[in-house]
């Protein structure tokens, strides 16, 4: 794929989070996986979007950690 389609399919990624935040975590999943074909291909990954798979990622772990102690 090449590194324009990335691009876009990343910025459709971003608006859709933007517009349906209720599904975060498959937005998530989705933003993961662009970054991982990224990384696959040896592309720059967008320091933006790796900030935010970071703090999605540290969020789910502490609602995780908050359910688990209920």
């Amino acid at each position: 794929m090449a590194f324009d389609d990335l691009k876009a399919e990343i910025a459709l990624l971003l608006n859709q989070m933007e517009n349906q935040p209720e599904d975060r975590h498959e937005l998530y999943l989705q933003i993961r996986e662009k970054l991982n074909e990224m990384r696959a291909f040896n592309l720059p990954l967008p320091d933006d979007l790796v900030r935010v798979e970071k703090e999605l990622e540290a969020e789910f772990r502490a609602e995780d950690r908050a359910a688990k102690k209920n």
